[in-house]
């Protein structure tokens, strides 16, 4: 047995003792869901996000960047806000709440498109990253992960090269509407994180994806410290 599946049964059993407490079951939702988002999230997302975090993955950055407890509850329902007014406002993006943070996918069906072997940003591609930019500007106090990522077809040095530059225009054209830079991190990846099957058309299309992460900056983490103790 290895040592991060033995990590997830500890974390399991954890979580089983903490729902059996007397405490716990006489608390209310909100207090239920602090202690054992506490538990849960240090074990589960220090296993997971250490893992995720090695390879500097969008989201690995937003399992990892778990603060917990009620702060992070705090942070939590400002992201949810986030995630439906993306949702809401670009149907096409792949929008999932995890943790303390919003991950975002696009691929070439659904909201960043880029021609074969191009990293231009075309007329749609920028409706919908305009629509984005004007979200991270309502909601200030978070930073932003920018992946490219590849299918398997061709050279691998390539494609890390033209991911690391389908990435950098995301990043560019976000900066350009108004995004300080100081909230962006950019990472390329190639064909080395695939999602999908890259033996089949549908797989590698999807597999040609933009990825973002979303996350709480130090700012926002102190406040719902703070809005905790008041």
């Amino acid at each position: 047995m290895n040592t991060n599946l033995k990590n997830i049964i500890a974390a399991v059993i954890a979580i089983t003792i903490l729902t059996s407490c007397e405490a716990v079951k006489n608390s209310n939702k909100t207090q239920r869901g602090a202690v054992l988002g506490t538990a849960a999230g240090a074990i589960l997302g220090g296993i997971i996000g250490n893992n995720v975090k090695g390879k500097n993955s969008a989201l690995g950055a937003v399992i990892g960047g778990v603060v917990g407890g009620v702060a992070g509850g705090v942070i939590g329902k400002q992201m949810d806000k986030q995630a439906q007014k993306i949702e809401s406002e670009i149907p096409g993006a792949e929008v999932t709440r995890v943790g303390e943070g919003v991950n975002i996918v696009f691929d070439e069906n659904s909201g960043v498109y880029f021609a074969t072997n191009k990293s231009d940003i075309n007329t749609k591609s920028k409706t919908n990253l305009n629509k984005l930019a004007g979200i991270f500007k309502e909601y200030p106090d978070t930073n932003i992960i920018v992946e490219g990522h590849t299918d398997s077809t061709g050279d691998d040095t390539y494609n890390m090269t033209l991911s690391q530059k389908r990435a950098n225009a995301v990043t560019n054209y976000l900066v350009s509407q108004g995004i300080s830079k100081s909230r962006l991190t950019t990472y390329a990846h190639g064909e080395t994180l695939p999602k999908y099957d890259n033996t089949t058309p549908q797989g590698r299309a999807k597999n040609r994806r933009v990825e973002l992460g979303v996350v709480a900056n130090e700012k926002m983490k102190q406040d719902a410290k703070k809005q905790v103790k008041q």
